[in-house]
């Protein structure tokens, strides 16, 4: 079997970044929280004592068990390069949401900000969208995405 199963994102705060997720995107608890360690996490990560507190959240418009956002925070952790949308690698999380501006209203208002111009695009199928990269309360890049 295949299937996707979950993304993981290191916070500062996990607590403060779960509340902004929940409230922002309408993520849900499914009561997975975690507060792991042991000589097997020491060997997974490579890193010594290693120790992992968070949760996973059920993405909106999925079933209460997967998908979902995974946040955790060690209790050492190594500081990252501010985010950007042009960096190799996992560049942002994105969210098809009913009102583009509206959700980027909650998003500023929950401590994110926004990275670039609201725009809007049509397709040659005749399909139209609004896009906005924005950032959550820790810098990560998010997308904001509503068709028509």
């Amino acid at each position: 079997m295949f299937r996707y199963v979950h993304t993981n994102i290191i916070a500062k705060d996990h607590e403060k970044l779960i509340a902004f997720y929940k409230k922002v995107f309408h993520c849900k608890s499914i009561g997975e929280t975690r507060d792991l360690r042991g000589e097997w996490l020491d060997k997974m990560t490579g890193i010594s004592n290693a120790h992992i507190v968070g949760e996973h959240l059920c993405l909106p418009g999925y079933e209460e068990d997967h998908p979902t956002i995974e946040i955790f925070s060690y209790d050492e952790m190594e500081t990252a390069n501010v985010p950007q949308i042009n960096r190799c690698g996992i560049a942002h999380l994105a969210f098809e949401v009913d009102d583009v501006e509206e959700t980027l209203r909650n998003l500023l208002k929950e401590g994110g900000s926004q990275i670039g111009e609201v725009v809007k695009a049509d397709y040659d199928d005749g399909r139209k969208a609004i896009f906005v990269y924005a950032t959550d309360c820790e810098g990560n890049i998010i997308e904001l995405q509503s068709w028509k």
